[in-house]
């Protein structure tokens, strides 16, 4: 049972078992926060907390599903009755399905992406604001991408223009929107709320390809994370810096 009243900042990472979400939490752990490590399998979301403990941090395995209303709802419950607030919350599970052009790919792809990239995100936000707003600096960052930025992908001298997903594409520009959206319901309360671009990681999601390795492409939502007050909201860092919606 850890001290609700710890000093140590607390942070929730979906789909941290693996890729980004697992150096998200590393890094963030190598700042002193308490992580709790979401995953949907349980075996790989305890291995990924011991393999963190085993490097001195303090990691915790909390079983989460975002797309399960069942599960969130006992994640944020678990949440509160072991660490009693949540400072940190990084949205960082996400999938992409596309495997046909645009006027060709199904709906059970495009629902299946929304269900995860958007609703899921909304899901977990929602559960856990609560605990979000018990904290004194609570950061909430979504993890996005330039494939979601309108102003790149629609100009066709940008590369990003020809690199045709429907689904992964229009959810994290949905996911963007989001964002704005929680981020003007809690400025005042304090409560920062920004996209994190990792940009082309070498992650499953990209194929084990990318041009940054997974330590720079959590650069931007670890930074996000441990905003100071004078910090933005409602922005995208890119490891380039702010990118346009």
């Amino acid at each position: 049972m850890t001290n609700p009243t710890t000093t140590k900042r607390i942070a929730l990472i979906t789909g941290a078992n693996k890729g980004l979400g697992f150096e998200i939490a590393r890094q963030l752990g190598q700042q002193h926060h308490t992580v709790l490590v979401g995953a949907r399998d349980a075996e790989r979301g305890e291995r990924a907390a011991q393999h963190l403990r085993g490097e001195g941090l303090d990691a915790h395995f909390v079983p989460l599903a975002v797309t399960s209303d069942a599960s969130v709802t006992a994640a944020a419950t678990l949440i509160e009755e072991r660490f009693g607030r949540l400072d940190v919350l990084v949205n960082n599970a996400g999938i992409s399905l596309d495997d046909a052009p645009p006027s060709q790919l199904s709906f059970e792809r495009l629902i299946e992406t929304y269900d995860t990239n958007v609703f899921g995100v909304v899901r977990v936000t929602q559960a856990l604001l609560p605990l979000l707003r018990r904290s004194d600096r609570a950061r909430i960052v979504n993890m996005g991408s330039a494939m979601g930025s309108l102003t790149y992908t629609s100009d066709p001298e940008n590369m990003r223009s020809g690199i045709l997903l429907l689904a992964y594409a229009s959810s994290k520009a949905a996911l963007h929107s989001v964002t704005v959206q929680f981020a003007n319901e809690l400025r005042a309360e304090g409560i920062k709320v920004n996209v994190a671009d990792p940009g082309y990681a070498p992650t499953d999601l990209s194929g084990g390809q990318g041009f940054n390795t997974i330590e720079e492409g959590a650069g931007p939502a670890v930074r996000l994370a441990t905003l100071d007050e004078n910090g933005p909201t409602a922005t995208i860092l890119a490891l380039e810096g702010v990118i346009p919606w």
